[in-house]
């Protein structure tokens, strides 16, 4: 068992080397598209969210969603009825 640690203990640094070396593309993949997409949004975007939630519990309430097509279900850009 103690050998065991010993072997580990000397094959951490080159590991976390290795496991560094994978991920700096990809993370810095994540943290380009995490600037674009993950801000929060701007003033005049909030009114518009707004409206469209009260779209979708209409929607819900209505039951109109039941008439989309898959087209338009995947789009997400459909028109309330």
């Amino acid at each position: 068992m103690a050998q065991f640690i010993c072997n580990l203990v000397e094959k951490t640094p080159a590991l976390v080397n290795a496991a560094v070396t994978y991920l700096k593309p990809q993370l810095a993949t994540f943290r380009y598209y995490a600037k674009v997409e993950l801000i929060p949004p701007t003033p005049a975007e909030i009114p518009r969210a707004i409206q469209s939630l009260k779209e979708i519990v209409k929607s819900a309430q209505t039951g109109s969603f039941k008439q989309l097509t898959v087209e338009e279900a995947s789009s997400c850009k459909f028109h309330i009825r």
